[in-house]
């Protein structure tokens, strides 16, 4: 059982068969020890072919009732798969995107937590403590978000599944970090350090506005494959960067000090363990100027 708010003020409970389902499995040891075997990327690549499979298409009605699902916000094609509709593409305009240069906004529809990093390079999530460094393998880059912000962006399996860039400027390559396939639903968090383990890609955006931002695609149990679009230098706010496959799964950021400030909601909510629903393209942070820039 976890908390989600709103960007009203309103609290939810999220208590869902799937939620209760993954409590059971994480929280006793045989669940654990049974779902070894499916976290191996084996398993992930076997049921990805299986949902690319045109016979797969069947689980695409029950998905879309069980989730309430709006396909009028989608686009309307023959989909030849169940992995296709899930990596269906939103009609232009159904999600808007800040336009003004100081604002920060989301890359993905989500369930958002931003936590400061410390002069140690270490951030926790609840009870589990990560370094930056062991989630990018990378001391000297690691040293670059040292007293910034982490922002972890959560989906689960009813959000939209594709993510963009979040202000002009030009990208580095894709770096990817092989690992396993945990859930990152909250209940893994309290038994694995999911996020230094499960298999992530990652890249730097020298931006326009809020410094060099890291992005990282985290996947997530059975299917979370990641599929990046062909790389390029110069890139747009709101410019697509790609998509996940079946599988809730989990977008990073990652932000200098002194460079962009977290909307006070987010961040007192992340503080009290809950997390706030927010959309592609919307509003979270602004822009720290400096007294050089006011002038």
């Amino acid at each position: 059982m976890h908390f989600t708010a709103d960007r009203k003020g309103n609290v939810f409970c999220e208590n869902s068969l799937q939620d209760r389902f993954l409590e059971k499995i994480y929280n006793h040891k045989a669940g654990r020890i049974l779902l070894r075997p499916f976290l191996s990327p084996v398993v992930s690549n076997v049921g990805g072919k299986i949902l690319d499979s045109y016979l797969s298409k069947i689980l695409i009605s029950p998905f879309i009732y069980s989730h309430s699902i709006n396909r009028e916000e989608y686009e309307q094609k023959n989909y030849r798969s169940y992995n296709d509709f899930f990596k269906r593409k939103m009609l232009p305009g159904v999600r808007r995107i800040e336009k003004e240069k100081d604002i920060f906004i989301s890359p993905c529809d989500s369930r958002l937590s931003v936590y400061r990093i410390n002069d140690k390079n270490i951030f926790s999530i609840k009870h589990t403590k990560y370094t930056v460094k062991s989630l990018l393998k990378n001391q000297k880059l690691a040293e670059l978000y040292e007293n910034g912000y982490i922002w972890i962006f959560r989906l689960c399996v009813e959000d939209y599944h594709r993510y963009i860039y979040v202000d002009n400027g030009k990208v580095s390559k894709n770096i990817r970090i092989p690992g396993i396939f945990h859930t990152v639903n909250p209940v893994a968090n309290d038994h694995y350090p999911i996020y230094k383990e499960n298999t992530r890609e990652y890249s730097l955006l020298k931006t326009e506005n809020f410094g060099i931002v890291l992005q990282m695609e985290v996947g997530a149990l059975l299917v979370g494959k990641i599929e990046n679009r062909t790389e390029k230098k110069k890139v747009f706010r709101g410019e697509e960067k790609g998509n996940f496959a079946f599988g809730g799964s989990t977008v990073i950021l990652m932000t200098q000090r002194g460079r962009v400030r977290p909307d006070e909601d987010i961040l007192n909510y992340s503080v009290r363990g809950i997390e706030t629903k927010v959309k592609l393209g919307e509003h979270i942070g602004r822009r720290i100027v400096c007294r050089d820039e006011k002038k």
